[in-house]
């Protein structure tokens, strides 16, 4: 088959000040060319967006790291990321799944279906070594950016290894709609928790938690105190927290935890937007008398759990124990919008941009 001549990708092109616009992104046509050796190119079929992106565009460029002074105002600006940020003017990045469509590279054929790191565009120049092939006939492709991918491997870790539950264990997921969440009250209920508790941002997501993936209860923060809403869930108190969002979630978590508790600390979506550093928990020193254990998570960390996680959570799959939602946008030009979507909140499970159609 003829190459392309050109690809479309997204350029950030102003760093975000508070939620991000339209107006900070542009997409833009490239020239496409034949891959050098050791590298294939790869016609991107999904690519996934996901909530670390958002610090990614608000760090310091490369300015900073010399020493200047950027005049970029916002919580995550001063901060030294465990990811590079995205460069003004150049492609974004993230996880994709696309089909080789040349290869320079020994071990990778035409036609081969591989995992990479360079979405956020219609076609990628990819060095080899950084490409992991994937078995479309085990797992539909989009699986490997979601389920079978970083988000459950972060939920997988984060339970089970983090957080080191047991089965009886009490457990409250924060954002539990979403990619990771949805996914971690499956897994400590198919492991034998005692009573999962989730967290949601509407009525339909709160029936979606209980009626299909199995929580025990679950309540919209928006209808409430999110710390009496939690106490009512669970008077019992809780065993471990899956934080997926910050704020009222985690000092409401802080004060329900019971004695030996622990909490894994994914994300804080609630405070990705803020211009302002955000307060922590004022509760926190509860942590002492509990001998609360809260612990961060990253997911390149748990490398070695993957395996197991991709044995187990196959398997459930496959028995139908567990269920993999997916909120799919069509099209390269949606991508951003796809984006902005997932911060606030509009998809349920793994938010997919799709270029299949």
């Amino acid at each position: 088959m003829s190459l392309p001549t050109v690809s479309r990708e997204w350029h950030l092109i102003a760093r975000p000040q508070g939620e991000p616009k339209p107006e900070d992104f542009a997409l833009r046509e490239v020239p496409v060319a034949e891959p050098a050796p050791g590298r294939i190119l790869v016609r991107n079929l999904y690519m996934s967006v996901d909530p670390y992106m958002r610090g990614r565009m608000s760090q310091l460029d490369l300015d900073v790291e010399l020493g200047h002074k950027a005049g970029i105002r916002g919580r995550m600006n001063d901060v030294k990321s465990y990811v590079p940020p995205f460069q003004l003017d150049r492609p974004m990045d993230g996880g994709a799944v696309g089909e080789v469509v040349a290869s320079a590279a020994e071990g990778f054929e035409v036609g081969d279906h591989v995992l990479h790191g360079l979405g956020w565009r219609e076609y990628a120049d990819v060095n080899a070594a950084q490409a992991t092939k994937v078995d479309a006939s085990l797992a539909p492709l989009s699986a490997y950016l979601g389920v079978l991918g970083m988000p459950g491997l972060t939920a997988y870790a984060g339970l089970f290894e983090v957080a080191s539950f047991k089965e009886g264990d009490s457990v409250f997921v924060s954002g539990a709609a979403g990619a990771v969440g949805s996914l971690v009250g499956q897994f400590a209920k198919i492991k034998g928790a005692a009573r999962v508790i989730g967290s949601a941002g509407s009525d339909e997501k709160v029936t979606l938690l209980t009626e299909k993936y199995g929580f025990d209860s679950a309540f919209n923060y928006k209808n409430g105190p999110v710390a009496e809403q939690l106490k009512d869930a669970a008077p019992e108190g809780i065993d471990v927290y899956f934080d997926n969002v910050g704020g009222d979630h985690l000092e409401a978590a802080i004060s329900s935890l019971n004695v030996h508790g622990r909490a894994t600390l994914c994300g804080a979506i609630a405070q990705y937007n803020d211009t302002e550093p955000a307060p922590g928990p004022r509760n926190l020193v509860m942590a002492i008398g509990k001998r609360l254990r809260l612990q961060g998570i990253l997911v390149n960390d748990h490398a070695a759990l993957q395996p197991q996680f991709v044995k187990d959570v196959a398997g459930w799959l496959r028995s139908g124990e567990l269920v993999a939602d997916e909120t799919v946008v069509e099209g390269v030009e949606n991508a951003t919008g796809a984006f902005l979507g997932m911060l606030r909140g509009e998809n349920t499970g793994k938010m997919i941009v799709s270029f299949t159609g």
